[in-house]
């Protein structure tokens, strides 16, 4: 006869795993609330970068046009569809129901910075060979932008989206961790979100094109470079469950989609980011 009967207790509260739950770029573009249609036209509106003019020999000043350009985000239908049936619910540990919720979310949340990502991609300029991070790195993306008559004073509209690696060789330079450099210690207290130096917001996103790689791809860049629709009222979180085949769902669904408008706005940075990867 035993003289133990052990018992194993299941935690209730589920513990979320390891994965990206929010979008972080949606708030660096230029954001356009669609109302209806499958595509969204931005204006992008210049002077060509004419030059003053004095009068004609006739007297008059001559006239000139303003340039003019539409580019055009389409608008895809992007869901996220979980279900469950209603013995799974009642089975298993933690909040099921919940949990389709959460992780249906995270999906699309996960779509809308690829979908940016992919425009930033295509983004012409950069700063050449892949390398680690660096001030110089930083000041020489910066320089470009500017070269391109980016305003480098415009501080609320100038992003830094980059990789964990690249951030981490920026931990060791002195004026991006000193309290003399910026506001915000990053070596006291937790990780934040989004820091402010050399003039960019900056924005760690582990899944920038090539993370982990020698050929990670970073990006400075001004909100005016690139747009992203999206129908707000028809963003869907919605759950419910079937009588008939007794299964309970989520689903979330977004019409979206992401244009780069000026490619003179965004400054690639490849960087070497292979060293700093799990062995």
């Amino acid at each position: 006869m035993a003289d133990t009967a052990f018992q194993i207790q299941y935690r209730d509260e589920f513990v979320a795993g390891f994965e990206d739950m929010q979008s972080r770029l949606r708030s660096t573009t230029v954001m356009e609330v669609m109302v209806k249609g499958n595509q969204a036209t931005f204006l992008v509106a210049d002077s060509g970068q004419a030059t003053a003019v004095t009068r004609g020999v006739n007297g008059l000043i001559p006239a000139r046009a303003d340039t003019l350009s539409q580019p055009v985000a389409a608008l895809s239908e992007w869901h996220d569809l979980v279900r469950k049936t209603g013995f799974n619910v009642f089975a298993s540990q933690g909040d099921q129901n919940r949990i389709m919720q959460q992780t249906s979310m995270a999906v699309i949340n996960r779509k809308i910075d690829d979908d940016i990502i992919s425009q930033l991609d295509l983004a012409p300029y950069d700063t050449g060979a892949a390398t680690t991070a660096s001030l110089d790195l930083v000041i020489k993306a910066q320089v470009i932008l500017g070269n391109f008559f980016v305003d480098l004073s415009d501080e609320d509209n100038l992003f830094a989206v980059v990789t964990p690696a690249f951030n981490g060789y920026m931990m060791q330079v002195r004026e991006f961790a000193s309290a003399d450099y910026v506001d915000v210690k990053p070596f006291i207290g937790p990780a934040l979100r989004v820091k402010r130096f050399a003039g960019f917001n900056w924005v760690v996103h582990p899944r920038l094109t090539g993370t982990g790689t020698v050929s990670e791809k970073c990006y400075f860049y001004h909100r005016n470079a690139i747009g992203h629709a999206v129908d707000k009222e028809r963003l869907q979180s919605t759950v419910g469950y079937d009588d008939e085949q007794d299964y309970s769902w989520a689903r979330v669904s977004a019409y979206m989609g992401s244009k780069l408008l000026q490619q003179t706005g965004v400054v690639q940075v490849l960087h070497d980011g292979s060293r700093y990867v799990a062995t």
